[in-house]
């Protein structure tokens, strides 16, 4: 076997591999910038052991932009700065378990201040302040349903619940005076993910105006506010063709401007926008390829800041935010470019109005890591799905299919050191982005609905038929792994696919629909509810398909399950029914427990599992089982 790994002595005499470095070395995992004041934002750091956060002012004279020392505070990859800069605004929720209430901390480390604490632990679902830094609006799910929470932010007040729904509603925002709320709300399609853009007032809660292209195939959701004083305009992202738009509308005068941007192809994705430069910060995706435009809202016209060099924003789900990180505008005309690839790190760049460019926070020096390519497949029923794929120089040792979670999320251009390990260890690795994923527009990422599981199985079938052809993917050498959805997706692969796997890795998987909506956290035990009763089968009989405890019988390879013990996502119990069962059926499974959430922080824990994921490998190799029992 050859493989791309250099190996060092290290100070206690063990060899490691280069590799490791990439687990040791902090990187740059998003910069938010403070609403009202995109000069300043909030740096947020992946290390070894957990998050870390500095602050960033891009506007320092002739010093150039000044990044501060590591904050004295805890942070998570969910917090953000207010308009101030002296408070960092996160959820504390007792190590991961995603249900808590909000703590805002003083910069300096002085100060911290439980902003709900007559309140029962809530999940988020957005959060922001006012650009005039009044104001911390948040959008909380508890078993009565989703609600507008409003707090006095300067100084620290009350909490105050403006308006609720019992459908879903996520992402609010607040207009830079604070006197409009708008939230992303199903009432007018209860069930559906298709929203409308609600507004209302923020005092009482009285319904301004609602935004709905339901008549076109919906749905609107609302990207920000005008951060200019007195305009109540909301930029929003709407999809009256199938695919991503930006528009401007006013909900006090109903005057609304579409830009349809007939000559772009796939989704346009609004990330920011600037009125006082007449600018839209849009994000291109087509066929998975990213680039980075700004759009003339005056004029119309069309300008390319950044293409070529890899992903420009990071859609999230199921989060605080709705991208875990992306580029924006700053208040000078400039574009702070957000910017990865599978080779190499994220770094921030800014781009000034003439075009030149300057580096803002560089990316670690690693390295040089292997590039991917991109390319469709098609699958069963003629939909193109996309695969990214690298192979690595010399002999192939074997393949790692990886599935990203969500069901709408997707696999970037993005940097991944756990990517460039397999390679490094002469592995093949590729990831797909099966339907579900969001940026390949409407029917694509809704086409998970009402199939339990059917189509993302036959994307895996057609992605994985390509890599035998392309020389790789032999079903003794070929392991699949996933977290969270695409860790349902890879015990699901185990149990429908197992011609294809010699193993799996499945990392806070969803086993058992049924057994975890006793234990799922209030936001999302009824949407799941509701997508999975809306096909033509019963609640019951979507939960056993979908379920891959019901193909138990038809593993073949080994399965590990990697499980937080806090998770309110993918609860321990359907974990243990999934272990439970295969153990009964003969099957090769074994479980490892972590001391967390959904999702743990840090660089050692990944690195932990890769490590653990290449001694299950070796078993493997030797022909012996994971679980050690036959």
């Amino acid at each position: 076997m050859t493989a791309q790994t250099d190996s060092t002595a290290s100070t206690n005499g063990r060899k490691t591999s280069t590799w490791e470095m990439r687990f040791n070395t902090p990187y740059l995992h998003t910069v938010r910038p403070a609403m009202g004041n995109p000069s300043t934002g909030l740096v947020i750091e992946n290390h070894r052991h957990g998050v870390k956060g500095r602050l960033l002012a891009t506007e320092a004279g002739n010093a150039g932009p000044v990044l501060s020392d590591i904050l004295p505070i805890d942070v998570s990859f969910e917090s953000f700065l207010s308009p101030d800069a002296r408070w960092i605004v996160s959820l504390d929720d007792d190590g991961g378990s995603e249900v808590g209430g909000l703590l805002a901390q003083s910069v300096d480390g002085t100060k911290s201040v439980h902003l709900t604490p007559d309140r029962d632990p809530y999940v988020i679902r957005g959060m922001e302040f006012s650009a005039d830094g009044s104001t911390l609006l948040a959008t909380i799910v508890d078993d009565e349903g989703f609600h507008l929470l409003s707090i006095p932010a300067n100084p620290w007040g009350e909490a105050e619940v403006i308006w609720s729904s019992r459908n879903e509603a996520w992402y609010a925002h607040v207009s830079a005076d604070a006197s409009l709320f708008s939230a992303d709300s199903t009432n007018h399609n209860p069930g559906w993910r298709r929203t409308a853009v609600t507004v209302v007032d923020a005092h009482s809660g009285e319904e301004i105006a609602v935004c709905n292209d339901m008549g076109d195939g919906g749905p609107v959701r609302a990207v920000r506010f005008s951060p200019l004083l007195g305009d109540d305009r909301l930029l929003l992202s709407t999809e009256k063709s199938g695919f991503a738009r930006p528009a401007l509308w006013s909900p006090s005068t109903g005057d609304r401007t579409d830009y349809p941007l007939t000559e772009l192809a796939g989704e346009v994705l609004a990330l920011d926008w600037a009125p006082e430069h007449s600018q839209i910060l849009l994000l291109h995706v087509d066929a998975g390829i990213h680039r980075l435009l700004l759009l003339d809202t005056d004029g119309g016209g069309i300008s390319i800041v950044r293409e070529g060099t890899g992903s420009y924003a990071d859609p999230d789900v199921a989060a605080e935010f709705a991208y875990s990180a992306q580029s924006y505008l700053d208040q000078a005309g400039g574009v702070l470019v957000f910017e990865q690839s599978w080779s190499t790190p994220p770094a921030l760049t800014r781009i000034d109005p003439h075009g030149e460019s300057i580096s803002v926070i560089d990316a670690p020096q690693l390295p040089e890591g292997v590039p991917f390519n991109s390319e469709l497949v098609t699958s069963a029923d003629g939909t193109p799905v996309q695969l990214w794929w690298a192979i690595p120089v010399g002999e192939v040792r074997g393949t790692i299919l990886s599935i990203h979670g969500g069901p709408n999320l997707v696999t970037t251009d993005h940097y991944a050191p756990e990517a460039q390990a397999w390679l490094a260890e002469g592995f093949a690795f590729a990831s797909l982005n099966y339907r579900g994923s969001v940026t390949f527009g409407r029917e694509f990422r809704e086409g998970f609905w009402t199939g339990y599981g059917d189509r993302e199985v036959a994307d895996i079938r057609a992605v994985m038929d390509r890599l035998r052809g392309l020389g790789v993917a032999d079903p003794t050498s070929t392991f699949v792994t996933g977290a969270s959805y695409g860790g349902h997706l890879t015990l699901l692969s185990m149990g429908r696919l197992p011609e294809y796997f010699a193993g799996g890795f499945a990392v806070v998987a969803m086993a058992d629909w049924a057994t975890a909506f006793e234990e799922m956290n209030a936001a999302l035990r009824p949407v799941w509810e509701k997508v999975l009763s809306n096909g033509e089968l019963s609640f019951e009989e979507a939960c056993a398909k979908l379920s891959s405890t019901s193909y138990v019988d038809q593993v073949q390879g080994s399965v590990v399950l990697f499980q937080g013990a806090r998770d309110s996502r993918t609860p321990p119990a359907q974990a243990r029914k999934y272990i439970e069962r295969l153990r009964a059926s003969g099957g090769d499974v074994s479980i490892e427990w972590f001391d967390a959430g959904h999702t743990p922080a840090g660089l050692a824990i990944e690195h932990e599992w890769l490590e653990r994921e290449l001694g299950f490998v070796a078993l493997t190799e030797s022909s012996v089982r994971w679980s050690g029992t036959p």
